[in-house]
Order: C-alpha cells, then sequence, then structure tokens
C-alpha cells in the first residue's frame, strides 16, 4: 500500500527504510516519485547534458536499491539519497570532461521568472517579455556555466530547490562557512552579470524587476 499522509508527507525515515529493506516496491515507487525530479535537475549541475543526468539518476537509485541495508539512520534517508546521487554526478561529470551550467534548468518557455528564497516566482514585465525573458535566461545560463560544479550545486539547492543551509552543507559535505561564501559569490556574480547586460541596455524598467526578485547575496 502507498502510504502517504494527509498533508502529503511521506512516511517517517525508519517506517521507509525498512519496507525498501524488504523490497517493498511501492515503498521504493513513493521516494522514486517524489525525489526524482529534484535528483535529475541536481545532476544536471555536474554533467554534460540531459541523457548523461537521467543516466546519473538511474545509477544512484541503483545504488539506493543496493545500499539500503546500510542505512542506518545517521542522516535522513532523503540526505543519505542525494549524498549517493552527489557522488555518482560528480564521477560523471568528471568523465564527462565539462560541466553543464545550473542555468540550463531554467525552462525557455517558462514565462515565469526564477523563483528565489523568501520571494514567490513573478512574471517579467509585459510588452517585451519573451525576447527580455529569453534573453535574462541566456545571460544567466553563461554566468552560471562558467562555475565551478560545486558552486552551481549550491546554487540550485538553496535558490531553486529552497534547501537550508544545513541540508546543503550535508549533501555537499562542506562546512556552512564555505557556503555561506560560495553562496554569496556566486550571487554577486549573477547578479553582476544582470547589471551589466541591463546597464548595455538602459533597461531601467526591467533592472528593478530583477534586483527585486533576486535575494541580497548576504541572504
Amino acid at each position: 500500500m502507498k502510504a502517504v499522509y494527509h498533508d502529503g508527507t511521506l512516511p517517517p525515515d525508519d517506517v521507509l527504510a525498512e519496507r525498501l529493506r524488504r523490497g517493498d516496491d511501492d515503498a521504493f515507487e513513493l521516494i522514486l516519485d517524489a525525489w526524482s525530479p529534484a535528483m535529475l535537475r541536481l545532476a544536471r549541475s555536474f554533467v554534460s547534458c540531459g541523457a548523461s543526468a537521467e543516466e546519473v539518476v538511474q545509477d544512484a537509485w541503483l545504488a539506493v536499491v543496493r545500499g539500503i541495508g546500510g542505512f542506518q539512520g545517521r542522516a535522513s534517508l532523503h540526505t543519505w539519497v542525494f549524498r549517493i546521487l552527489v557522488n555518482t554526478a560528480k564521477k560523471r561529470g568528471i568523465c564527462d570532461r565539462r560541466l553543464v551550467p545550473l542555468g540550463s534548468m531554467l525552462d525557455e518557455e517558462s514565462s515565469v521568472a526564477p523563483s528565489w528564497p523568501g520571494r514567490a516566482p513573478q512574471r517579467w514585465s509585459e510588452p517585451e517579455t519573451a525576447a527580455q525573458d529569453a534573453e535574462i535566461r541566456r545571460v544567466i545560463r553563461q554566468a552560471i556555466s562558467e562555475l565551478p560544479y560545486r558552486s552551481r550545486a549550491v546554487l540550485l539547492l538553496r535558490d531553486m530547490e529552497g534547501y537550508s543551509s544545513q541540508e546543503v552543507c550535508a549533501l555537499l559535505d562542506i562546512s556552512p562557512g564555505n557556503q555561506r561564501v560560495i553562496l554569496h559569490r556566486t550571487r554577486v556574480l549573477v547578479r553582476g552579470r544582470l547589471a551589466a547586460y541591463f546597464a548595455e541596455d538602459h533597461s531601467a524598467t526591467v533592472i528593478h524587476t530583477i534586483a527585486s526578485a533576486m535575494p541580497s547575496p548576504s541572504g
């Protein structure tokens, strides 16, 4: 039976882990459905293309199935699964020899601006929406493509997936101080690229829209 609670949450880790150890297909399907989309987005920040990211996710799930007997609950089941994903993606990223920009996760068809922490997604200003949206996303992708994979992963997890600082540190095995520095520098770089683009474009209205949508570098 697919036990999902009335508030939409999954069963406790110990219940899920025990069901997975018993080979409960419904339990596996629960977490597969719940976590795979975010896993795919995270994998794409390490590897060269969508196909590689899909293979990383598949390999990570195989490792989860094979290793669930060793899960001891020192971290949450979610964190344990995502650590497996990160380790798998790192290895694949090295093999690919180049890394896909995290910005490619931005849907070029979307009319909604990126969602930043503490702020709901906003629509771009209307008259020039389509052209400006595409160009803004190009600038963001270009800026993020030049970042190390860890910086891309931190930005994805914090500003696009909504993970807490503590969760990011656990997933990427970095210290809180390092996470803050990485996030600050990454946000500064992206904001700087956007500011430079709009300064050249002399579009004060859109500058204000983007500046209000993005978090402050120290946020």
